[in-house]
């Protein structure tokens, strides 16, 4: 699949009947309910009116794994399995491996000479990932580079969105940072264009928009931070109902008694307003929670439960498909199934970016 031998033939058209979508993960574990509202959700739902490529960021999990390349592949394949768990079909979207898609490493080393290393270190995301990760200074050489290899992921493939968890954005906007670079040095793209109409005047690059989930940042259960799987403070996709139960049963509140008016501006009530679907039932329990109508965390903690289970059994049911003897080698089936057609589409921009770099010197084919 990714053994490479170029062979050179002209440029090949890979028309978009449908606008394009490129988004993904790293593999870090399995998913969380963070990622379905984040960003998940949203993928699942466009699948229908979008041209979905959904990326496996495996390349970036060594920038801090290096020395764990079997937890990386594990984890590569725990993700694809939530992915189709939540209701990805390979039919309608294309699931891509990072590393063989060899134009997203080439794009990357060119997009490094467009943008300046002071401003890759602002990224406030990359920053934020530094201090999570208690790296100080001792992170590799290649760490940023993954900023920079993020524009690559997704302007390789030109989508017109990426949906994303609202701490994603700043890559987002770095990404579009690079696409005007590019487009404005290559292809005499004129700065003062607007960003819709860079591709009608020339860009090879559209530029980008992020399309945050409708929750930008959840809650973890410990009540304080971003739901996170290192914090150890994640509902799990997968996590059965007795498991769900308890998590949720850890969320704190600080309320001390079943009389006593409550702030619904809590975790909690963060989860009973984005989980239980009936808006008539958010309000009642709000209502009878601020007024200390003899409702408890635990009663309404029951009920968040239940709908985060009725949300997730259904992915559970889907899952455990791929849990029996056999299911690691399809969910690899998919993975180059979709990889072949992203290499299609990712050496068709390679080849259009190196004819406006001058370095047009025939199109190769990667099999």
């Amino acid at each position: 699949m990714a053994g490479a031998g170029p062979r050179f033939t002209g440029p090949i058209s890979c028309g978009m009947a449908k606008p394009r979508i490129l988004t993904g993960d790293t593999p870090t574990g399995r998913l969380h309910l963070g990622h379905w509202v984040g960003s998940v959700e949203n993928r699942v739902r466009l699948q229908e009116q979008y041209d979905c490529f959904f990326l496996l960021a495996n390349m970036h999990a060594y920038t801090t794994r290096a020395d764990k390349p079997a937890e990386i592949r594990r984890d590569t394949l725990e993700i694809v399995k939530d992915w189709l768990a939540c209701g990805i079909d390979p039919e309608k979207s294309t699931i891509v491996l990072q590393t063989e898609v060899p134009a997203i490493a080439e794009l990357t080393w060119f997009f490094a000479m467009l943008i300046p290393f002071n401003r890759v270190m602002r990224n406030p995301t990359l920053k934020t990932e530094i201090e999570t990760k208690d790296l100080g200074d001792s992170y590799s050489f290649g760490f940023p580079m993954y900023a920079v290899g993020q524009c690559a992921d997704i302007l390789a493939f030109r989508p017109e969105l990426v949906p994303v968890g609202e701490d994603q954005v700043a890559h987002i906007e770095m990404c579009r940072e690079v696409a005007r670079r590019f487009d404005q040095v290559y292809c005499a793209v004129d700065p003062q264009t607007e960003d819709s109409d860079y591709p009608a005047r020339g860009g090879v690059f559209p530029i980008p928009r992020a399309l945050v989930g409708r929750v930008g940042r959840l809650i973890g259960t410990d009540g304080r931070n971003k739901m996170s799987k290192s914090l150890g403070n994640a509902i799990f996709l997968s996590d059965d109902a007795k498991t769900i139960k308890k998590k949720v049963g850890q969320i704190f509140t600080g309320r001390q008694s079943l009389t006593e008016p409550g702030d619904t501006r809590n975790a909690l009530f963060d989860y009973v307003r984005i989980f239980i679907k009936d808006e008539a039932r958010v309000k009642e329990l709000e209502r009878r929670y601020a007024a200390g109508d003899n409702i408890g965390d635990g009663h309404v903690k029951a009920e968040v439960a239940e709908a985060i289970d009725a949300l997730t059994a259904p992915m559970r049911a889907r899952r455990a498909e791929f849990e029996k003897p056999g299911g690691d080698e399809a969910v690899i089936e998919i993975i180059r199934a979709g990889t072949a057609r992203a290499n299609a589409v990712a050496e068709e921009t390679l080849y259009m970016a190196k004819e406006k770099m001058g370095l047009g010197f025939g199109r190769r084919v990667v099999r």
